[in-house]
């Protein structure tokens, strides 16, 4: 039988997915082998690109935090009718603007998201992450806000002195009465969740309030005279499982005899403190607080305001008028301690700086220390607080709400 050539035959059922046999040309290889690397080459330098480029911004981001400016550039102004006759307050991602008549959630651009008109006489708020509540100081009127809008009424039988509110809505009143002040727990909708009668020869008069952001454990200062010696209590309630079984759902008390504790606040879940007229104290445990730092402070307290890391403390040295800015950790250590040119009585802590308002006056602080800017606006300052970006803020004045550019 004569030799036959071997035949290979290729069926093609999908002609455009069909795989071609194998290279068997070396050059073809080659080209292939050509193009991989200079792929490579090209992912190599974008990411190399990538990466010089976030670190040239994070030198600028860094130079720039570190300056002093003294001047301020107006970028931007959004209009807002009336703006002298209402308060702000920096809230979620806007501004809340509330007066006699309502409140109103505006965008970074000074537009209406929301508009609920109320009558209060003396309007006061307090806000907690994304809830906030409007109440009327010696009224009976409460309302509580989320980002989205109103989130409910509550009507007091007893003239309101003061209420805390947790990032959910729920609200704690001090609701006064010449016999037994009252501290009252509201859901929402206006109803009872604890009801805890207080008497000025026992536990004494509370002075403030406290909510941690889940709305189960509520902090109260007790101020007391007893024996001609003054006093103060401060005393936790949990009304989740950890204070069930407690009488009055009393988880904590610690007595601090010839103090006054004016002051108290939860800075997260864990961590609360307390600020007296001589003394911070840090309390941690999330059922049960406990005790951890007690600090000496010297000097007479002018304002106490913090966040979720730092307790910032303005004091006036003794005699000499002096003031300084002292800010502390969640751990009650101070990390800072500045001299101001003066008196502020607006402060806060906002896009990790100090910033410290009144009238045209403002000076900002890093938490390193730099004075990043120490001068006057335009016009009063009504509420600020950084923006995104380099240098930026928002300001709301007479004009209404302004974007600004910290220069030299």
């Amino acid at each position: 039988m004569a030799h036959q050539k071997e035949r290979r035959f290729y069926i093609v059922k999908d002609r455009d997915n069909m795989q071609e046999p194998p290279f068997q040309d070396d050059s073809l290889r080659e080209m292939e082998k050509e193009k991989r690397r200079h792929k490579g080459w090209y992912r190599k330098l974008a990411a190399a690109g990538i990466i010089a480029a976030a670190i040239a911004l994070a030198v600028l981001l860094i130079v720039s935090y570190l300056k002093t400016y003294t001047g301020m550039h107006v970028s931007a102004t959004y209009k807002i009718g009336n703006v002298s006759n209402n308060s702000y307050k920096e809230f979620a991602d806007g501004v809340l603007k509330y007066s006699r008549d309502g409140i109103v959630y505006l965008n970074l651009k000074g537009e209406e998201q929301w508009n609920q008109p109320y009558q209060i006489k003396n309007p006061f708020i307090d806000a907690n992450g994304d809830s906030a509540a409007v109440a009327d100081k010696g009224g009976n009127d409460i309302f509580v806000f989320q980002k989205s809008g109103l989130k409910g009424e509550i009507k007091t039988t007893l003239p309101i002195e003061k209420i805390a509110v947790s990032g959910q809505g729920i609200v704690a009143a001090v609701l006064k009465s010449e016999s037994s002040p009252r501290i009252i727990c509201y859901d929402t909708a206006g109803n009872v969740l604890v009801e805890h009668k207080t008497s000025l020869t026992g536990v004494g008069y509370p002075v403030d309030i406290a909510l941690s952001p889940d709305g189960q454990v509520l902090q109260v200062a007790y101020l007391s005279v007893g024996g001609g010696e003054m006093a103060s209590r401060v005393c936790y309630y949990n009304f989740g499982k950890g204070g069930a079984e407690k009488t009055d759902h009393q988880v904590m008390e610690k007595q601090y005899k010839g103090k006054i504790i004016g002051y108290g606040f939860f800075m997260d879940e864990s961590v609360s403190a307390a600020v007296g007229n001589d003394c911070l104290t840090i309390f941690k445990g999330r059922e049960e607080p406990k005790e951890k730092a007690t600090v000496p402070i010297s000097g007479e307290i002018q304002n106490v305001f913090h966040n979720d890391k730092y307790i910032g403390i303005i004091l006036r040295a003794a005699g000499s008028g002096k003031y300084e800015v002292c800010l502390y950790n969640s751990s009650g250590k101070r990390v800072l301690s500045r001299a101001l040119d003066g008196e502020y009585k607006a402060a806060k802590l906002s896009g990790g700086q100090i910033i410290l308002y009144d009238g045209k006056k403002c000076s900002m602080i890093t938490r390193l220390g730099t004075r990043r800017f120490e001068g006057e606006f335009n016009n009063n300052i009504l509420e600020i607080f950084p923006a995104f970006g380099i240098n930026k803020y928002i300001v709301m004045d007479a004009n209404g709400m302004e974007d600004i550019r910290l220069i030299k």
